[in-house]
């Protein structure tokens, strides 16, 4: 994505857990199956979607605002796929929580 392009989809999600290894590693599965080039912003931090590791290397915790930008023919639905994803990760890792504390 050069500077003076925009992207053809983009969403923010605020995440209520941190970006760890589990929701990194569903983010990545989330856009295998897309023709779109995607990417997690944080603040002034960029990753390609398809990497665990730059996704893990944004940083993110609870309370940060991700944006999920995408660009190519599925760049919608890869983009909604993966803040469906970080939602489901917020929402699980709560699950996972109480479950611990049980």
């Amino acid at each position: 994505m050069s500077a003076s392009s925009s992207p053809d989809a983009s969403v923010s999600v605020v995440l209520t857990a941190d970006l760890h290894a589990r929701p990194a590693g569903q983010v990545t599965r989330a856009v295998s199956g897309y023709d779109a080039q995607v990417r997690l912003v944080v603040d002034d931090r960029v990753a390609d979607a398809r990497s665990v590791l730059a996704v893990m290397g944004l940083g993110a915790v609870a309370g940060q605002t991700v944006t999920v930008t995408g660009e190519g023919s599925q760049a919608e639905a890869a983009v909604d796929a993966v803040a469906e994803v970080l939602k489901a990760a917020a929402d699980s890792a709560g699950a996972q929580g109480s479950q611990a504390i049980a």
